[in-house]
């Protein structure tokens, strides 16, 4: 059940902004607009209907949106024991979430990369730009575990001070 103070104005105009920010980074407009949703509700998560509603959209539009959302590791489906209705939910860790998992992405592309530069040879401009891609994603490779490490600490101290374990739920 969504929450009785939604939809306050307040909210309505963080989800509006925020979604609009989401664009303005290539997140496409209805899944943008789910998950500024998800993430403005107390419990984090809705149904498919809940959505619809709140966001004045179709099944389609919010099937299509959920389903770019959880293929980016941005949501989660789930179900009740006992219900029929599926519903999606932000996690609690989920930007730690999202960023890890891109590692396998990053080892795709570099993969992909490495085939481009044995085909044009590091000399050529073309590959010049594809060392250093393929440079630079080796770094980020090596620096996600420390900094999701350094992130893992954080977390906790400011659930600490919070009182809280983070969920909020």
């Amino acid at each position: 059940m969504i929450e009785s103070s939604w939809p306050s104005p307040g909210m309505v105009r963080f989800v509006d902004r925020f979604s609009s920010a989401l664009v303005e980074g290539g997140v496409p407009r209805m899944p943008a607009k789910v998950f500024s949703l998800l993430l403005a509700t107390d419990s984090g998560r809705l149904t498919a209907a809940e959505l619809a509603e709140q966001l004045q959209a179709s099944p389609a539009a919010i099937s299509g949106a959920v389903r770019y959302l959880i293929q980016v590791d941005l949501i989660s489906r789930g179900r009740d024991p006992g219900s029929r209705r599926d519903h999606y939910q932000v996690e609690d860790d989920l930007w730690h979430e999202a960023i890890s998992s891109r590692d396998n992405l990053l080892v795709r592309w570099e993969s992909s990369l490495r085939e481009g530069l044995d085909l044009l040879g590091p000399k050529s401009p073309a590959g010049a730009r594809i060392a250093e891609t393929i440079a630079f994603f080796e770094f980020v490779q090596k620096e996600i575990p420390e900094m999701m490490e350094r992130w893992r600490e954080r977390r906790a101290e400011l659930r600490a001070q919070r009182g809280t374990d983070g969920s909020g739920r």
